[in-house]
């Protein structure tokens, strides 16, 4: 029966390729086992139930509001940084690209210890956020700071694998044709490296709705998805937390998902057509 089995090439499917395949099955089963239990257990009615109670939709709209705002800064200063780790040849570069991959491995716990003494209100920094009448513990800001630290990583690290895949070929091209530094990195580099971003973005995005350790520390007012699910844990029981848990689910998941279905075929096609481009243009 198992030789019967024919791959699309028409050859039949050994008996070890057969068990590899039920190998693979089984392991994807029992990795994401957590996600179909989840949806097993948890009901519309759950969601509406913690939706529909007073402040039910208050974490909801915290999460995702102070998840896009951390976003942005995380593009906005991740970007520079992970392309000056992929282009940058001086010996410190190695130093930072250190420190990303520390802060990423660190404890979310431990780094909300870390923030509380970087930015609590008897800091250097909590003083000088004060006197800006900004405080870094148990405010909306604060909520912003952990997911930002929670999340930047990821994004620099997958930001800077995508700027290091750009063919340098394709940038000094555009560069002898008179394109300027800046140019060159909107029309070509960016691009071309946009498959990575994308998904670097993705999961910068849930890794910021997903921030628990270092808000918990923080900020454990105002209450986010992930400390709205604990609290109703440890309130309610684990019914009550099922439904926070698919509104998390239902909300963050897709965003990655959607990321790296669209980088798949991004960067390819772009390359190609940017190729052809850039070279039609040096010949004529």
């Amino acid at each position: 029966m198992l030789a019967k089995t024919r791959t699309r090439s028409g050859k039949p499917l050994g008996y070890s390729t057969v068990a590899g395949l039920v190998l693979y099955v089984v392991v994807w089963v029992v990795t994401i086992g957590p996600l179909i239990a989840l949806f097993f257990h948890a009901s519309s009615r759950s969601i509406e139930r913690q939706l529909s109670r007073t402040g039910g939709v208050s974490p909801l709209t915290v999460s995702f509001t102070s998840s896009l705002i951390a976003l942005a800064v995380v593009v906005l200063l991740g970007t520079p940084l992970a392309f000056g780790l992929a282009r940058s040849k001086f010996p410190g570069t190695q130093v930072v690209r250190v420190s990303i991959q520390i802060l990423l491995v660190i404890p979310p716990l431990v780094l909300g210890l870390l923030l509380v003494y970087l930015l609590g209100p008897y800091s250097l920094f909590g003083g000088v956020l004060g006197h800006l009448h900004l405080s870094a513990t148990n405010t909306f800001f604060a909520v912003i700071i952990a997911e930002i630290y929670e999340a930047i990583p990821y994004y620099v690290l997958g930001a800077e694998a995508g700027f290091r895949s750009v063919d340098k070929s394709l940038e000094q091209a555009a560069g002898l044709l008179g394109a300027s530094r800046l140019e060159v990195f909107r029309s070509i580099t960016v691009p071309l490296s946009s498959g990575h971003l994308a998904t670097a973005l993705g999961f910068a995005w849930a890794r910021a709705m997903g921030a628990f350790g270092a808000v918990i520390v923080v900020a454990y007012n105002p209450h986010n998805l992930p400390m709205a699910i604990y609290i109703s844990l440890q309130d309610q029981g684990l019914g009550a937390a099922f439904g926070y848990a698919m509104i998390f689910v239902i909300v963050s998941l897709p965003v990655p998902l959607l990321a790296y279905g669209w980088a798949r075929t991004r960067s390819k096609s772009l390359e190609r057509d940017l190729g052809l481009e850039i070279h039609t243009n040096v010949l004529y």
